[in-house]
């Protein structure tokens, strides 16, 4: 699977490891602390496993020379990069990833370029087997975030200060690449930048038009390109550029050996003369004027050609390999694998039109934290990539799978890619799709013609219950192919009916969301009770291992004894107190034998925004009535927000993850707690709250005192106060399976 002109190499994979570490007023905010790799060399064991032939990879000024080249402790670096060597994972080596150096110096100080080059020529001389190097990261990016946008250090906010920051990197990297090649002469510039496209109306064309130039800048200064006839050569010296330093590139150019391309869905771009059919969110000015910014993929009815079309300009333009050195997308797993795969099939399109595309760069191998936010405060935002690093071990997701497939030159054939991304379906938009006939769309340049058939489905039972409706709706959304079964059409518990229900559908996978709930009457139904949660798990587990189908199935805090100061993890013994405990332990134990494989999912007290009937939404209710509401205060759960629940129940499904694992929303409350809370944030008068001992409540069978669950494999889970709060805002929007008039009227009324 080469997608390029006979006798040509293969499309490599590359890695890429999310490192900026940039400034933000006196502090540097790192990504290497967050993601953990700064303290975890183990890391690049990992990154080998994917048969990724080279990774970006960072030695960076700020952190590695912060006191100057005569202070730097080379130990860290002199590990890592022997590991890489070792590993035969060729590294091409970063020296400023979104920063501005050292404290003494920035993007706007003459001295930059010169400092950054005596770095350089260090790095090279402790490395010289290295032979690829991208001195300065996406320079024009950098320089509008730092210097016109003002969210990065130095703050600035004029054009005048853009140019200066874009040329003083620009300049560092003609220096960088002397200082490296006067130790290894073969050395190669890998020069990134992001490579959006900007559309508009016809009133903004002219913006337009100025936009689609700049983005080349960085590029056309190395290739000394810019000079008196270069379309932006007035705007450069207009903002204060002295021609004299613009020829300086023209007469020493630097081409990079390799155009490394950086693309998200985020950097294509519509401007709208109309703001007002926008959201507030994406109104702005240019030139004083009033206009609407937003994602191109938010807005056009019709979609952008995509990567494939810029990759075709940039090869016309300058005639250079290239290299996608950024595919990343913040996005449900099988989105995050679509767009891969998407990105992966235009660049073998290009590559069988004549382009010299050369590699495909996975980027934010460990995920990176805050981009939502442009990395300006640490929110603990995280958006994993092909590894997690929220367990106690970074852990492989399907991403790491998908890599390994494309690094094998195998074709990809996880299910989720029979269905488009979020970012070409009908509900993307965020106003009224746009019609642009500048927008054409060929095919070849974004995606292969999807696989022939129907994609094999997930099977949810429990067509009835809170979990299997929301699994359903999540699937839907998610353009993840299902079948919500009723009892009638797949009984778990009759062998017979559950071997017909798979035969009809042939799942790939199975969701097990039906079960007996009522844990009072658990005690005068046992029979029932075991049948439905012991006996049917245990069937399906049976057939689902035969025919090699993933299985996810549902337990409870409930086998709990309550006997604990601290949060239940995995590994921790089960003692339930009452039948539905005993029901639920049973079947943990007999699922897991009879199907390794599959996924057992302990959870608690359920709470969402399209069941009317949960505590939560029964207790406002009652409490917007002027009702007393009498709850346990001597009783600590940690509640699931269902509709997070089923977003990283699906997310490990697709990941392939097994055995037994905790998922509830971070933070204990007792049941008192929890009313008092979500009140408060609804706006409801609380008064009506009546705590007490649970014993007072005249319940059937005890529960355990503490059944408060945390983990000991990954905290995926948001926190409960964040869970709340998304609640309240889902009640307010009155979602459209939200049939609740009265509780509406509750949440409502207090705001």
């Amino acid at each position: 699977m080469t997608g390029g002109p006979e006798g040509t190499p293969a499309l490599k994979i590359w890695g890429g490891l999310e490192c900026t570490v940039n400034r933000v007023g006196d502090g540097y905010l790192n990504q290497l602390d967050r993601n953990g790799h700064a303290s975890r060399p183990d890391d690049l064991e990992r990154f080998a496993t994917l048969g990724i032939q080279a990774i970006r990879y960072p030695l960076l000024w700020e952190l590695m020379a912060p006191d100057g080249l005569d202070a730097i402790d080379w130990r860290w670096s002199d590990e890592r990069m022997a590991t890489l060597r070792r590993l035969g994972i060729r590294p091409i080596v970063g020296l400023v990833h979104h920063g501005s150096g050292p404290r003494h110096t920035d993007l706007l100080d003459p001295a930059f370029a010169i400092g950054l080059a005596d770095y350089a020529g260090a790095v090279a001389a402790r490395y010289p087997w290295v032979t690829d190097w991208t001195p300065v990261n996406e320079p024009l990016t950098t320089a509008r975030f730092a210097a016109l946008y003002g969210v990065w250090y130095p703050h600035a906010r004029d054009d005048a200060s853009f140019v200066r920051a874009l040329l003083n990197q620009v300049r560092a990297t003609v220096l960088a690449m002397r200082a490296i090649r006067q130790v290894n002469p073969n050395a190669r510039l890998v020069q990134t930048e992001d490579l959006g496209k900007t559309y508009s109306t016809k009133p903004l064309v002219a913006a337009a038009d100025f936009y689609n130039e700049r983005r080349w800048l960085s590029w056309d200064l190395l290739c000394g390109r810019v000079d008196s006839t270069h379309a932006l050569w007035d705007y450069l010296t207009g903002a204060g550029a002295d021609a004299a330093e613009l020829l300086w590139f023209r007469d020493n150019p630097c081409p990079p050996d390799v155009v490394g391309v950086n693309y998200y869905v985020t950097g294509e771009r519509w401007i709208d003369h109309r703001p007002e059919r926008y959201p507030e969110a994406h109104r702005g000015a240019i030139g004083g004027r009033m206009v609407a910014d937003i994602e191109a993929a938010r807005a056009l009815a019709t979609p952008t050609p995509g990567i494939g079309a810029l990759l075709d300009e940039a090869w016309s333009r300058y005639r250079l390999p290239i290299a996608i050195t950024e595919v990343h997308i913040d996005a449900h797993r099988e989105d995050q694998l679509r767009w891969l795969v998407e990105v992966w099939r235009a660049a073998e399109g290009v590559r069988r039109d004549g382009a010299e595309v050369i590699a495909v760069t996975v980027w934010a191998l460990l995920g990176s934290f805050d981009w939502n936010g442009l990395v300006c405060a640490p929110r603990g935002y995280y958006e994993p990539g092909p590894f997690d690093v929220r367990s106690p071990t970074p852990r492989p997701t399907a991403l790491a799978t998908l890599v390994r497939s494309l690094a094998a030159g195998e074709v990809p054939a996880h299910p989720a890619l029979h269905h488009e991304g979020w970012w070409r379906r009908p509900g993307r938009f965020f106003c009224k799709p746009v019609s642009n006939p500048t927008v054409v769309m060929p095919l070849k340049h974004y995606r292969e013609a999807l696989p022939e058939g129907s994609a094999a489905p997930i099977l949810i039972s429990g067509a009835s219950g809170t979990l299997g409706r929301a699994f359903a709706r999540a699937c839907a959304e998610r353009h993840l192919s299902y079948r919500l079964l009723t009892r009638g059409e797949m009984d778990i518990a009759d062998s017979a009916s559950v071997a017909a229900a798979l035969e009809l559908h042939r799942p790939w996978a199975v969701i097990n969301a039906s079960g007996y709930v009522r844990i009072d009457a658990a005690e005068t139904e046992p029979d029932r009770c075991h049948r439905e949660n012991t006996i049917g798990p245990t069937v399906l587990a049976r057939h689902c291992a035969g025919r090699g189908i993933a299985l996810q199935a549902f337990s409870s805090d409930q086998v709990f004894s309550g006997e604990s100061t601290r949060p239940w993890v995995e590994s921790d013994p089960t003692a339930p107190l009452n039948a539905y405990g005993r029901s639920k332990a049973d079947a943990e134990v007999a699922v897991l034998a009879e199907h390794p494989a599959a996924m057992v999912i302990r959870t608690s007290a359920f709470f969402g925004p399209w069941d009317p009937y949960n505590f939560v939404a029964g207790t406002l209710r009652a409490l917007a009535a002027g009702e007393e509401v009498r709850v346990a205060d001597d009783e600590r759960i940690s509640p699931t927000y269902v509709p997070d629940l089923v977003k990283v129940c699906l997310d490990l499904l697709i990941d392939a993850e097994s055995g037994l694992w905790h998922l509830a929303n971070v933070g204990d409350v007792s049941w008192a707690e929890l009313a008092d809370r979500a009140a408060a944030l609804a706006g409801v008068d609380a008064s009506g709250l009546q705590p007490c001992a649970a014993e007072a409540l005249g319940l059937i069978v005890p529960r355990p005192r503490y059944g408060v669950l945390g983990s000991e494999r990954a905290a995926l889970m948001p926190s409960l106060d964040d869970a709340l709060q998304r609640f309240m805002s889902a009640v307010r929007e009155q979602r459209a399976t939200v049939d609740d008039t009265a509780l509406q009227a509750a949440v409502s009324a207090g705001h």
